[in-house]
């Protein structure tokens, strides 16, 4: 099912939900739709161009937001679905210092990894290999994160998302440098 970019009434992103949920909000009253997705929605009585991007009426305060939680699919969206050693396609997580000798699951010390990197280096310190990173792993910041950190993304979000640092995630996913 599609998913619906959801933005605060001052327009800053608050987070992405499944199209039904986004269909209900507007049909409430609650939201307006900012972008439509180009596909139609049927009922026995009307019919209802579907959003892509809704933004709430009233405002909603959002309580503090500490860091962006560390999940697979957002390590994935930070990594670019690449490896860190080798810059394959990754299919495993890995810990860059391991677990089993005092290493952190935390963002500094988690990348993906490819399935045959992941396996030579088993429970080894990269320095033991004498292998590189490619990037120094570091947690993601800004509200883009919460977004493109879901793995749903839609380019008609973009303009929405690109105060809140959106290039520089979307580079970094893509493997460019930010500009």
């Amino acid at each position: 099912m599609p998913h619906v970019l959801v933005l605060n009434a001052s327009y800053e992103p608050l987070g992405v939900v499944p199209l039904r949920r986004a269909l209900i909000l507007v049909l409430n009253g609650k939201a307006i739709s900012l972008e439509d997705s180009g596909a139609l929605m049927h009922s026995a009585t009307q019919v209802i161009p579907a959003p892509s991007v809704v933004r709430l009426k009233r405002f909603v305060r959002v309580p503090f937001r500490g860091t962006v939680p560390l999940t697979r699919r957002a390590l994935f969206a930070r990594d670019g679905g690449r490896c860190a050693y080798c810059g394959g396609v990754a299919t495993s997580v890995d810990h860059v210092v391991p677990r089993s000798r005092g290493g952190k699951h935390s963002w500094e010390n988690v990348v993906a990894a490819c399935r045959r990197c992941n396996h030579v280096k088993a429970d080894r310190h990269v320095s033991e290999l004498g292998w590189r990173l490619r990037h120094q792993p570091a947690p993601p910041s800004g509200l883009a994160w919460r977004i493109i950190g879901t793995g749903h993304r839609d380019p008609r979000w973009l303009p929405y998302l690109r105060p809140y640092g959106a290039d520089d995630a979307l580079a970094r996913i893509d493997g460019r440098t930010p500009a």
